[in-house]
């Protein structure tokens, strides 16, 4: 019987094969002790010599690390064992013997694993940290599904920014310039007035020169937009999908939440609602802890975020942020025009923001006027002024930026761990 190591616990007792890697080894005189990884988890093989053949158990002493195989034997109840079982060997079958094997069980420096990220996404933390972020990919499809949103691809390739394009990377699209996307909102927006409740999960990029802990130059988001729908209302289906979100993955991912040394107690914590703090209450309290160089009008950095988080057990959102430090799609506050109906939900732990957010202005001469101040003009922003012209409807969305979360629920303190092929700004390889 073929299986994987996922799998085990439903073949107690019986003799099954596994195609597996070894991490790791060790012996002691008569017994080897084998370390298995197969992709979807990692247990121990047991292989004795007087139950094995003799070529065998001299394959078992003299494998290097990361050899493949195809390994057979009983699965045995084992109390000690992080998964609860373990293989009694009976063969093993070498498929190819790895040799000099850069990534050795001892420290490397982190330039080092970088440079063999290919290779160091098989130790025990990083499949930890990508099953992490496999189960918040699963978890947010869950959560959408279930609210009738349908999924939408916006396109990579865009003529138009919804930021500001010198963020942007700018790429030769044949006689004219385009941008690589930074996000996929203003398409989103179209794709809402059409389907009503929508949501994307793709690649972005921002051509920001940042070498902070929390930035990637290539990242993924999660954005929704959703017609009829206004500020408050998108606030709660924000915290909503965060607590199920971290909730599917205590739920589904113990096994690598402890391989990472996670105190879940900090995650169990992470209910609705989500407490709320004004920007002009934000400014205040700053200045209170000592922050003197912040001033209305300012944006938050890493320590103003983190100073802000510290003082809550739970994301926290802060809301209605001065509109000339936002983007030129929010909809103005009611009560005050300078201001606009947005929020930042800030991780705590000091990971930072992780959904920004906002109602969209639907009334079009509004928007027309914003065009006029922000200087967009020409085609590749008409169309999206035309979803104000034909039928428009108040709407709100956000987009919570996938590796930052990742980096928060699972513990890691830097986000080149929370992606798979990070790219930072002095680094495409591999």
């Amino acid at each position: 019987m073929k299986t994987t190591i996922q799998h085990i616990a439903k073949y107690e007792g019986q003799e099954v094969t596994i195609g597996a890697w070894l991490a790791n080894k060790r012996s002691s005189g008569k017994i080897a002790f084998l370390q298995l990884r197969d992709g979807t988890g990692f247990m121990q093989a047991v292989v004795v010599k007087n139950d094995v053949d003799e070529n065998v158990f001299k394959l078992a002493k003299t494998m290097n690390q990361e050899s493949s195989m195809y390994i057979t034997g009983t699965i045995v109840e084992d109390k000690r064992s992080p998964i609860g079982y373990e293989m009694q060997v009976k063969n093993i079958e070498l498929i190819q013997e790895a040799v000099d094997y850069p990534i050795t069980p001892k420290e490397h420096g982190t330039e080092f694993l970088m440079d063999h990220r290919h290779l160091w996404l098989r130790s025990r933390r990083q499949h930890a940290v990508m099953k992490i972020r496999n189960e918040i990919i699963r978890s947010t499809y869950e959560f959408f599904n279930a609210r009738d949103f349908v999924k939408v691809d916006p396109p990579i390739l865009t003529g138009a920014s919804a930021e500001d394009t010198t963020e942007l990377f700018h790429v030769e699209y044949f006689d004219e310039e385009a941008y690589l996307s930074q996000s996929g909102q203003l398409y989103m927006e179209a794709a809402a007035m059409a389907l009503g409740k929508v949501f994307s999960f793709g690649p972005t990029f921002r051509a920001e020169k940042s070498k902070t802990r929390r930035h990637l130059i290539e990242f993924w988001m999660m954005e929704p937009e959703m017609a009829f729908v206004e500020h408050e209302e998108s606030l709660q289906i924000q915290e909503q999908y965060v607590t199920h979100v971290v909730q599917s993955v205590l739920e589904n991912c113990q096994t690598e939440l402890k391989q990472l040394d996670r105190d879940i107690s900090k995650l169990e914590k992470v209910k609705t609602p989500f407490p709320r703090i004004t920007y002009g209450e934000a400014i205040k309290f700053l200045k209170e802890k000592g922050f003197t160089d912040i001033e209305w009008g300012d944006d938050f950095g890493a320590p103003h975020e983190t100073a802000i988080a510290e003082n809550y057990n739970q994301p926290v959102f802060i809301t209605n942020w001065p509109k000339e430090i936002k983007a030129f799609y929010m909809q103005p506050h009611p009560d005050n025009p300078e201001l606009v109906l947005c929020a930042d939900l800030i991780a705590p732990e000091g990971y930072g923001e992780i959904i920004g957010g906002s109602e969209r202005i639907h009334d079009y001469d509004l928007m027309k006027q914003r065009y006029e101040e922000h200087g967009l003009s020409g085609p590749a922003y008409e169309w999206y002024l035309e979803l104000r012209k034909y039928g428009s409807v108040p709407h709100s969305g956000f987009g919570l930026g996938l590796e930052r979360t990742v980096a928060w629920i699972s513990g890691v303190e830097h986000v080149r761990e929370t992606i798979p092929f990070p790219r930072l700004l002095n680094r495409l390889y591999p």
